[in-house]
């Protein structure tokens, strides 16, 4: 008896289990492999809705480098690491697991021409699940957890080398300085720069992890080494007091507008000064510009608003002023509400819609311009691309949603109901005055620069993008 379970259990180990996704891709064969070579793919290709920390790798994707992540098990992390083998220029490199979740995991990668301008990318993974026979009840958990993740990888790999391949004639690699690159927009827009080709640093508050390419300023101080900023094509400037992190006292109120006036002030002043100016500055601003409009539709030439948020958003636009005189472009990117959830106002309701409790604020009416975080980061390299693009550009997806449409799409995706509303009385008890000004207020805004000036968003409605984002058929 011991034996025949002996043998029973060896030969489950053996099965090998094989998942593959192969996608037609519109670009040629060496675009689609090159891609993979640069900075910032495998943080592109990092799932929001399961993503994986990087501990330390070396090496690159040719054979003998090595990756080690942190990867989401359940509740858990677990510790994954590979090694790149089987390395063909321009065709194929694989992941061998060293150490991870499964019992055994080769990753091949496989780029095939499809003529001179598309191509075959394949990915294969052939693996033996844990646990002998046991692990073969987690087959499709497996299975379907596999199929979320490269579905959403080739989705957005499609998009990003589209995006690439469409910018206009005449643009080349550019050196860009980001300030804010580690926030929930900069961390997406920074490999999205990187796997075009283009060269980032980044200007952050943190001495902690510097390196050549972290220049350290000292915004609340005033202190920023002037020049060090010589010399780069663009700088696109994220960085901000988050609105929604803790109630909004006086003195939050100020330290909101400070980082974002004062902020912008000192870098204004600091590249206008320069010898070697940049070309293009991006600084971020908010739809918050326009204040609670009830339904009426607001395009970039539509007057502000006159809350605490849209006084805010008026003057960190005017302080750009001084880079406007210097001859530099000047985009202000007016953002609408970021639909990520690793971030912003989609993370803080998946909780209570995934338990059941989701459910409309205050009367549901009131307009949410949302965009999704790849649409931001697509917008913000589009502004960049486009020469012709200056001054207020809104960063909102085409479709106009109100938070009850909202709150029907997410729960009906979801799978949960939504029958537990937020009155507006209890939303102004739990967090005063910041309840008015970003939960219950109207602002129904349009793109009209972004497609007047041929900017293709990836996602046709609200589901669809929320889908992709979330990982959800």
């Amino acid at each position: 008896m011991r034996s025949h379970l002996t043998g029973y259990f060896s030969m489950s180990r053996l099965t090998t289990e094989t998942f593959e996704k192969r996608t037609r891709f519109a670009a040629p064969a060496d675009t689609v492999f090159d891609w993979h070579l640069r900075d910032g793919a495998f943080e592109r290709l990092n799932p929001p809705f399961e993503p994986a920390r990087i501990v330390a790798r070396s090496g690159g994707i040719a054979d003998g480098g090595r990756v080690e992540l942190q990867v989401p098990v359940g509740p858990f992390r677990q510790s994954w690491i590979s090694e790149h083998r089987g390395y063909v220029p321009g065709v194929q490199f694989q992941d061998v697991q060293i150490r991870g979740p499964f019992a055994s995991c080769v990753h091949t990668h496989r780029v095939e021409a499809d003529g001179p301008h598309a191509c075959y990318l394949d990915d294969k993974l052939e693996y033996r699940l844990p646990f002998g026979p046991l692990g073969t009840l987690g087959k499709a958990f497996v299975t379907s957890k596999l199929q979320r993740m490269f579905d959403y990888r080739h989705r957005l790999m499609a998009a990003d080398i589209a995006a690439h391949q469409n910018v206009p004639a005449g643009v080349t690699s550019m050196k860009i300085l980001v300030v804010g690159a580690t926030g929930l927009v900069g961390s997406a827009l920074v490999p999205l720069l990187t796997t075009g080709g283009h060269t980032v640093h980044k200007l952050s508050r943190s001495n902690s992890q510097r390196d050549s390419k972290t220049i350290v300023w000292d915004p609340t101080a005033g202190k920023i080494p002037v020049n060090e900023l010589e010399g780069f094509d663009a700088v696109i400037h994220l960085a901000g007091e988050g609105i929604a992190t803790r109630r909004w006292t006086a003195a939050q109120k100020a330290r909101i507008r400070d980082s974002r006036v004062g902020g912008t002030s000192l870098l204004a002043g600091a590249l206008a000064k320069l010898n070697q100016k940049p070309k293009h500055f991006l600084c971020a601003s908010a739809i918050g510009f326009y204040g609670d409009r009830g339904d009426e539709v607001c395009a970039e030439t539509s007057a502000p608003g006159t809350d605490f948020l849209a006084d805010v958003c008026q003057a960190w636009e005017k302080a750009t002023q001084p880079v406007v005189d210097a001859g530099i472009r000047v985009v202000n990117m007016r953002i609408g509400v970021v639909m990520s959830p690793q971030g912003g106002a989609l993370k803080k309701m998946l909780t209570p819609f995934k338990l059941g409790v989701g459910g409309v604020l205050g009367s549901g009416k009131q307009y949410m311009s949302c965009i999704t975080i790849d649409d931001v980061g697509g917008g913000i390299y589009h502004c960049l691309t486009h020469e012709e693009l200056t001054g207020p550009v809104n960063l909102v997806d085409p479709y106009v949603v109100t938070n009850r449409d909202f709150t029907k799409t997410l729960g009906r995706i979801l799978q949960r109901p939504t029958i537990f509303p937020a009155p507006a009385f209890v939303l102004r008890l739990a967090v005063g005055e910041m309840a008015d000004a970003l939960l219950l207020s109207s602002t129904r805004v349009v793109p009209n620069r972004l497609l007047s000036s041929g900017y293709q968003f990836r996602f046709p409605d609200l589901e669809s993008g929320l889908k992709h984002v979330l990982g959800l058929k």
